[in-house]
């Protein structure tokens, strides 16, 4: 192959401007006297499906993954437009592959978190709900950025029952480059696949319509989901190679990586677009940071023992992936403690093992089940359901958003039956704070020094296998976000609606 070499336009040839590429375009400017109103802006108006009184945003109740779907198709109906200007073949191959796999979606759970949040804070307020529709359809194109990219490093090469992004691109091109060739190809394509997500997630972030200072808010809140995002895929893949886990660091890995950015921050998005006053955000995101937990570690359950029918993707994927998962820490903690060198045996020859078989996944989980680490995870699942309630029961929310935020909550964290049995509102308001430290105050939800339950789902007579290692604590320490109700400098107080 020949070296390419880089083609200079002559001085006397100045680029063509955007205008005279065929097809291109720039945003117009709003037509005068078009008013200030969420509607008033193209951007804003050619964006999707949007609510434009409260009887609208009760009517998009009935089915929200739908808006949010139907949102996303016009958004990504554009977006492809601009990526066929750039190139067909880009277009064709990587960003209708992106859009198809958005619009496919699954259960879209965390769009739902952001609407019922917004619903639940400002009632049927129609800015706060078009807001909140759009950062729900940014928040599902940064899943497929997350999820395509996580195949790729799992090499796991089925999603939502049907092939993997870069397992169907190397098939697409294994007939013509060969096999390694196409499985390199089909890895890097998929890398830039999600990259492209990515971006148009911020795309869609950046052109919603907020105030000023709730802008500021929610832009913050979204950089650090998506720096948490990351650490916490860093985590998981640096602990694949070193074989390093604790307890704790399992804890702070998932907390990262799926917690946070799955429930808690669009919880805290959801509010913060309706203008939530800081005692209802903390209290949304201290539900959000259990429930979240709860749903990671139900998903290491179902890895394992889920039906492939109902997860979408082959089973004993982490296991394959030598995952160092908390249901997998727990099995070998407990089978150390009780000198079961048969079950450490076990759990050393299958972790990490690419060719896995059914029958050594069968292995795996009766060392699972016999150390009982799958039914300590199990009621641990149940506790944190509980407790998030807890914590959600101390809000003071809507009635029209609450009810439906609770439920998809208690959905979420895929607790057992009977796990909603927590603290409702009129009780005694200590209970709902078990696992809290004495004497917290409720503005911050991160652990103060000398803390004796690092984790905070934690309560006595927990496990005792939870307690985390000197300086180890596995607490994710939150960045602190822009406080609007209460910075001066901004000149602004109250619920900021």
């Amino acid at each position: 192959m020949r070296p390419t070499q880089a083609k200079d336009h002559p001085a006397a040839s100045p680029p063509r401007p955007i205008a005279a590429v065929p097809g291109a375009s720039l945003p117009r400017r709003p037509v005068a006297g078009g008013g200030e109103g969420p509607h008033a802006t193209g951007t804003w108006a050619a964006s999707g499906p949007l609510p434009d009184g409260p009887a609208e945003v009760r009517r998009l109740d009935a089915d929200v993954p739908g808006a949010v779907g139907r949102l996303l198709d016009q958004v990504l109906r554009e977006r492809l437009r601009r990526a066929r200007l750039a190139d067909p073949l880009f277009a064709e191959e990587v960003a209708e592959r992106v859009t198809r796999f958005t619009l496919r979606g699954g259960k879209r759970t965390r769009a739902q978190l952001v609407w019922w949040a917004a619903r639940a804070c400002a009632g049927g307020d129609p800015a706060a709900a078009a807001a909140a529709l759009r950062i729900g359809a940014a928040v599902e194109l940064l899943q497929t950025c997350a999820l395509v990219q996580d195949d790729v490093m799992d090499q796991a090469v089925l999603r939502r029952g049907r092939p993997a992004l870069h397992a169907e691109l190397t098939d697409r091109y294994a007939g013509r480059a060969g096999v390694e060739r196409a499985r390199r190809f089909g890895q890097s394509a998929a890398v830039l696949a999600g990259d492209l997500a990515l971006a148009w997630a911020d795309d869609v972030v950046a052109e919603t319509p907020l105030e000023a200072w709730t802008g500021v808010v929610v832009r913050r809140l979204w950089s650090d989901m998506r720096t948490e995002m990351v650490a916490g895929q860093f985590l998981d893949v640096q602990g694949q190679v070193t074989g390093v886990s604790s307890l704790a660091r399992v804890l702070r890995a998932a907390r990262l990586k799926s917690a946070l950015y799955s429930v808690e921050r669009p919880l805290a998005l959801g509010a913060a677009v309706a203008g939530a006053d800081d005692v209802t955000l903390r209290r949304l995101c201290d539900a959000g940071r259990c429930v979240g937990l709860a749903f990671q570690l139900r998903d290491d359950l179902d890895d394992v023992f889920g039906d492939p029918r109902e997860t979408g993707k082959a089973r004993g994927g982490d296991i394959r992936e030598g995952k160092p998962t908390y249901l997998v820490t727990v099995a070998r903690a407990r089978a150390e403690a009780a000198g079961d060198t048969g079950a450490l045996a076990v759990l050393d020859r299958r972790l990490g093992d690419p060719a896995l078989t059914e029958n050594a996944l069968r292995e795996v989980r009766d060392v699972l089940v016999a150390t009982g680490a799958r039914a300590t995870v199990e009621a641990k699942v149940d506790r944190l359901a509980a407790q998030g309630l807890r914590h959600f029961d101390g809000a003071a929310l809507h009635p029209e958003g609450a009810g439906p935020l609770r439920a998809l909550l208690l959905a979420t964290a895929g607790a057992r039956p009977g796990a909603d049995a927590a603290v409702r509102p009129g009780e005694d308001a200590a209970a709902r704070d078990i696992g809290a430290w004495p004497g917290a105050d409720t503005r911050d939800s991160t652990a103060r020094p000398g803390d004796d339950t690092p984790d905070s789902a934690a309560w006595p007579g927990d496990d005792p296998l939870d307690a985390a290692g000197p300086g180890e604590d596995g607490v994710v320490r939150l960045l602190p976000v822009p406080d609007p109700y209460t910075t001066r400098a901004h000149g602004r107080t109250g619920s900021g609606r």
